[in-house]
């Protein structure tokens, strides 16, 4: 059910919740789903600017970009919802919620897409190590602004 609520600089904001039966799956659509429209969004932007600035707006164009929005709209919310359903997971394994969960999830995240991606085992750990530190740092910042 959508609902609005103030947010930063008095901004509307709207939020809704999936219910896929299990807090698992509801977190990880729910990150997936976020991200994904960030993606998605982040695309279009960049591709309005391009259009704009070269005059080209043709029916090629606009299927080009909502192929590549969508592309990009669902790599970014994998990768979110991985991240989000680790984290999750970490949080039910151990119990408690901190900061901990978060780097382990970045970490885990970090190192799936790496490997994915068929990287070698040398950047499958440091990238490990950066979706740790990033996804910890973005906890620490996340409790300062609270």
């Amino acid at each position: 059910m959508p609902m609005t609520d103030g947010g930063f600089s008095g901004s509307p904001k709207l939020e809704f919740a999936v219910d896929m039966g299990h807090p698992f799956l509801n977190h990880t659509v729910d990150g997936f789903i976020k991200i994904g429209a960030v993606g998605a969004c982040k695309v279009a932007a960049d591709e309005a600017f391009d259009c704009l600035h070269r005059g080209d707006v043709s029916k090629h164009k606009v299927e080009h970009v909502l192929k590549k929005m969508c592309k990009e709209g669902a790599y970014w919310g994998t990768i979110a919802g991985v991240y989000v359903g680790v984290e999750y997971g970490v949080d039910k394994i151990r119990g408690h919620r901190d900061w901990k969960n978060a780097m382990l999830g970045g970490a885990v995240t970090g190192a799936l897409v790496s490997a994915v991606n068929n990287h070698q085992r040398q950047k499958v750990v440091k990238n490990a190590i950066t979706g740790g530190a990033i996804a910890a740092a973005a906890e620490f910042l996340s409790h300062l602004t609270s």
